[in-house]
C-alpha cells in the first residue's frame, strides 16, 4: 500500500485557506463548519488546529492573504501616468472591482465582534496599510494633487475608518450608516482628500446595510 504523501506545514496551511475560501464563497461563512473545510482540504480536523485556533482566525488570515496576493498599492506604485490623488482613487476602484474580496469582506464583518480578531485586524491594518497610504498621500502632496498639512494623520486615520463604519463594532441603523458615510466623505474632502465619490458612497452604504441586516438575523 502506498504511503500517504507528507505535506509541508506551509502547504497544509495554504490548502486549508484555499478550501475555506472556496466554501465561504459557495456556502457562506456561517454555513461552513471546520469539518467541511478539512474534508475539502483532505485532512483530519486535528490538522486544522495546528495552524488556526478558530474559523474566525481563518477568515482573518484569508483576508490578509488575498490582499497581499492582489495588492492594489503595488499595482499603482510605478504608474507614471497618475498623480498621487489619482493613484489613491485607482486603489479604491481596484478594490471595488474585486468581487471575491468584497464578498468575503461582507461575510467577515460579524467575525469582528470577537475582540481578539478585531484587535488583530486593527493591528494588521495599522502595520500594513498606514505606510502605504502615507506614501501615496505624500506623493500627492509633493505633486500638488493633494492639499493637506496632515499626511501622517490621514495615513493613520484611513485604516481605521472601516472599523468605525462597521455596525458590528459601532451599532447603527440605516440612517446612521448614511450619516457616517457622508461625514467621512466631507471630513476627508475638507482635509484635502476628495476620494469618496457617489459610486463609492452608494457601494459602502449598501455593503454596510447588508452587514447590519445579517447581524440582526
Amino acid at each position: 500500500m502506498a504511503r500517504p504523501v507528507k505535506k509541508a506545514p506551509e502547504q497544509w496551511k495554504r490548502e486549508i485557506l484555499d478550501a475555506a475560501k472556496e466554501l465561504f464563497l459557495s456556502k457562506g461563512y456561517e454555513e461552513t463548519a471546520i469539518a467541511d473545510i478539512m474534508e475539502l482540504a483532505g485532512g483530519a480536523k486535528g490538522m486544522f488546529y495546528r495552524f488556526f485556533e478558530s474559523k474566525e482566525e481563518v477568515m482573518h488570515a484569508l483576508g490578509e492573504r488575498m490582499f497581499l496576493e492582489n495588492n492594489p498599492f503595488e499595482a499603482v506604485r510605478r504608474r507614471s501616468d497618475l498623480n498621487g490623488l489619482q493613484k489613491i482613487r485607482e486603489v479604491l476602484a481596484f478594490d471595488r472591482a474585486d468581487g471575491e474580496r468584497e464578498a468575503l469582506s461582507t461575510q467577515a464583518v460579524p467575525v469582528l465582534k470577537d475582540p481578539r480578531i478585531l484587535a488583530a485586524a486593527v493591528e494588521a491594518n495599522r502595520r500594513v496599510l498606514t505606510p502605504l497610504w502615507f506614501e501615496l498621500i505624500e506623493e500627492g502632496r509633493l505633486d500638488g494633487s493633494i492639499q493637506t498639512k496632515y499626511a501622517r494623520e490621514l495615513s493613520e486615520l484611513l485604516p481605521l475608518v472601516n472599523f468605525w463604519l462597521l455596525p458590528s463594532v459601532f451599532p447603527a441603523d440605516a440612517e446612521g450608516i448614511r450619516r457616517k458615510c457622508r461625514f467621512i466623505a466631507e471630513v476627508l474632502s475638507a482635509m484635502g482628500l476628495p476620494i469618496i465619490d457617489e459610486e463609492m458612497y452608494g457601494r459602502t452604504q449598501r455593503i454596510l446595510g447588508n452587514c447590519r441586516k445579517e447581524g440582526e438575523e
